[in-house]
């Protein structure tokens, strides 16, 4: 289990860039700043294999697509062969890479037709190469008459996801369902130390649970709207208050969505930062168009930092 030292090295990395306000941020995935909006990362073991969300711009579309690493690119992404006709979205693959869990809005049978509120579905495969099977709904306890949203699992099986269920302390909270050997127990709220009367959501957790990465909106440490927070584990399995991880990492927009490579240790998260520049005169619409376009100009896009093996040893 990690101890408290690790966390001061997390803090003390932080502080070193704050004032630079995301300097060390970059765009993750250039090929994907064509797409009006996207969200959501998860990677496979390899790094070869990642799977992201694509959005119309008012989110009536959002289908689950596949990306490939080629020589060190990323290829085009592909919509995957179960998702295109509902809202899919917040995929998250294990490192095996033989189960993918995502969020749906789906009707659970198929001699239903109608929508209705986000579950928490799977699909799974027999290899890396093989298509995907057909999609699963968790089921009771963790599905409810309630939204269940962005699923991570650590390497038990213990499942957190976000929910506005009534037991949420807030709007929405991080809660947690732990695997028995047999099935999930009913989901529980994270702690004070996690969740607020505001909104926590899109967790992301190591595989050991020594630590949890997740967004709080409009937080009085704030930068202004939603940031990314981490909360650390002790020898006791009690959370440690959760700290804003700064303005190395986090910006005065939306950030969300976070996802943590542990191969390379780099952090991966999607935010709704602009940089477009309010520049004198334009003298053409060629280079208006450019700079709206550019990859941090408002839309959600997927952002990388590299936070060095020191911040998060993961076991």
């Amino acid at each position: 289990m990690k101890s408290n030292f690790f966390l001061v090295i997390f803090i003390t990395s932080i502080l070193a860039v704050q004032g630079q306000q995301y300097t060390s941020v970059e765009p993750a995935i250039e090929i994907l700043k064509g797409f009006p909006k996207v969200r959501d990362f998860t990677l496979s073991a390899t790094g070869k294999e990642g799977y992201i969300t694509v959005q119309s711009p008012l989110e009536e579309i959002s289908v689950l697509a596949r990306i490939t690493k080629n020589a060190g690119d990323w290829t085009m992404p592909e919509i995957v062969s179960f998702s295109g006709k509902y809202k899919d979205l917040e995929p998250f693959l294990l490192p095996d890479g033989l189960r993918l869990y995502f969020v749906s809005n789906r009707p659970v049978t198929t001699v239903d037709s109608a929508v209705k509120d986000f579950d928490i579905w799977y699909v799974v495969r027999d290899n890396d190469k093989a298509d995907w099977g057909v999609p699963v709904n968790l089921g009771w306890p963790v599905n409810s008459e309630y939204n269940e949203f962005y699923p991570t699992l650590a390497s038990n099986n213990n499942l957190y996801f976000t929910s506005d269920a009534p037991a949420a302390k807030g709007k929405d909270d991080i809660f947690l369902s732990t695997w028995n050997g047999s099935e999930y127990t009913s989901p529980i709220p994270m702690g004070e130390a996690i969740n607020t009367e505001g909104y926590e959501f899109n967790a992301y957790v190591s595989s050991d649970e020594s630590y949890l990465i997740f967004s709080g909106y409009n937080r009085e440490d704030g930068l202004g709207s939603g940031d990314l927070y981490i909360s650390f584990r002790d020898e006791n399995q009690d959370w440690s208050v959760a700290r804003n991880l700064g303005e190395g990492i986090n910006s005065k927009y939306m950030d969300y969505c976070p996802f943590l490579d542990t191969s390379t240790m780099t952090l991966y998260f999607t935010s709704r930062r602009s940089a477009i520049r309010n520049v004198d005169s334009f003298r053409s619409l060629t280079a208006f168009m450019d700079e709206i376009n550019r990859y941090e100009n408002g839309l959600s896009r997927i952002y990388k930092i590299s936070v060095g093996k020191e911040v998060f040893p993961d076991k």
